[in-house]
Order: structure tokens, then sequence, then C-alpha cells
């Protein structure tokens, strides 16, 4: 369950930086150190933070295109750069995370929102409306919020319809950056955006995450990004052996639910996250009702 300190992180590019052992090590302002001990409950970066943080926000601020397996802190390593690169004193859109689906961007809102708590930063989800009662974008004044969160297709309608000004953006981000560059993914949305943000602040710094990236992408992000930094994993390590996985038997239900509320979750405390499928409908009811009536 712990990054494994050997853990093969190959980084090209022109790197001056050095690892942080310690948030601190960062320069970070208070109210985001403190957004990260008190909300998040981090104690120390993870190898991928350590490596890519300094990257982020070390002047210049460089592109980034970086890879590493899911659960290894990626988003903290985005959001934490666009915490650190905005000012909460202009009321404008300063950073832009561009994700694949409403639902990890609403996610990774709900993460921005912890960490930021104590920054005064304000942020938006730019994700399509499911009620039909929401009131009309064009109805609506222009986004004041520092940082703006959404999806290529609403983000390019606010951007069009001058909801969305992105003239004082410094940092776009792409949150699995392989479907949103892929051809059959978000390719010319994405490119849209970023060329008309470029337009304005041609010294943005482009962000590119993702837990896997094929050669296609990697040689159009090649092409695209300019000179940049790169960090992947190496390809071996991304198979189920770099996985650690246990396996428990027990007798009965109520046996598996005792297990997961007394090993399981006790082992996953620092993970933040926790995914378990059950094979029946019945199953998934019975294990969040007593989940839920345990305070969970």
């Amino acid at each position: 369950l712990d990054d494994p300190e050997d853990s093969n992180i190959s980084v090209t590019g022109d790197t001056p930086y050095t690892s942080a052992s310690s948030f601190e090590d960062l320069n970070l302002s208070p109210e985001v150190l403190k957004g990260l001990y008190v909300e998040m409950g981090f104690k120390k970066p993870s190898k991928v933070q350590a490596i890519t943080l300094p990257m982020i926000l070390t002047p210049p601020h460089k592109d980034l295109i970086a890879q590493a397996h899911n659960g290894s802190g990626k988003t903290t390593c985005f959001v934490l750069g666009m915490l650190s690169r905005v000012d909460p004193n202009v009321k404008a859109p300063q950073a832009l995370c561009i994700c694949p689906t409403r639902e990890l961007a609403i996610q990774n809102m709900e993460v921005l929102q912890k960490m930021g708590k104590y920054t005064g930063i304000k942020a938006e989800c730019a994700v399509p409306t499911e009620r039909t009662s929401a009131p009309s974008i064009q109805s609506r004044a222009p986004v004041s919020a520092q940082i703006v969160i959404g999806t290529p297709g609403t983000i390019k309608k606010w951007m069009s319809i001058k909801k969305l000004g992105v003239s004082r953006v410094k940092i776009l981000v792409f949150d699995e950056a392989d479907y949103m560059l892929a051809k059959d993914g978000f390719q010319d949305d994405s490119l849209r955006i970023k060329k008309d943000i470029e337009r304005f602040s041609p010294h943005c710094q482009v962000l590119l995450f993702s837990a896997t990236f094929n050669e296609i992408v990697t040689n159009f992000v090649s092409r695209v990004k300019g000179s940049g930094n790169e960090l992947f994993v190496k390809k071996e390590e991304l198979s189920l052996e770099g996985v650690k996985q246990y396996k428990v038997y027990c007798p009965d239900e109520l046996t598996k639910i005792e297990i997961i509320k007394s090993k399981i979750f006790e082992l996953g405390e620092n993970l933040g996250q926790r995914i378990i499928f059950v094979r029946t409908k019945n199953s998934a009811r019975m294990l969040h009702q007593t989940l839920v009536e345990d305070g969970y």
C-alpha cells in the first residue's frame, strides 16, 4: 500500500530540480500547507509529488508531461500547482483544469476546495448541467473565480459566449491527458482551448497528467508541447506485479463486513479513497447500510 521506494521514475528534459522531501521544501503558502495537513491529513509528499512539484512550482514555469500510477497522488500535484500560481486578489480565471468527464471534474473540484480551504481562492465547475430548470449560462455574469475545472465542451462554450475570459490564465491542466489528446477523444476541443489561451498568454504553463500514454499521444504531445519536462513510469511497472494484493477468506457476508471495517479500511486510512466491488445489489445495499450506521 506504500509507494515503493525503488519505484523507477525516469525524467527527461532540462531538470535542475531537487526532489522535495517535505511540503515545506516547496515554499508553499501557510494557508496551502494548512489545507494539506489539516484538511487532507497529508504527512509528506509521495514519490511522484516529490519529483513533479518542484518542476511545476519553480520559475520559469515549464510545461510538464507526467505519467504515474492511479493512486500515486497526481491530483495533488496539479491542484497544488493551480493553488500556488493564482492571486486571490485578482477576480478573474488564472488556472484552468480540463477533464474528460463531469464526474472527474466534480471530484477534482472537491479535492481543490478541501486543499484550498484556507486560501480565499475561489473555484468554479464548468460542466454540463443536469437540471432543465438551471438558469441559462447566457444570463449569468462572467466567471470571476480564480480557478475553473470542467469538461472541454462546456469550457469551450463558456469561452465562445464570453463568459469565461482566459486572458489572465497562467496554468492549464489536462487531467487524463491520454484521452484528452487522443484523436477519438477530445483532441480538437483541447487544442482549440490551448490555442485560444496561448493567444493571450503565450507563456501559460501546460501540465499533462495521466496514468497511461500510448505512443501516438506521446509523439503528438512532444510536437505540441515544445521544451518542457517529462516524467514517466517504466512500462513494466504499470503491470499488476507492481500492485500489492491481499486475499482474506471469509465464511459469510457478515464476516466480510467486519473485515472491511476492521482491516481494509484501517489499512487504507491514509489513501483517502476506497472502491469496493460486490456481486449483487443486495450485498451493495447491506454493506452501504451497515457502513452508514457505523458513521462512515
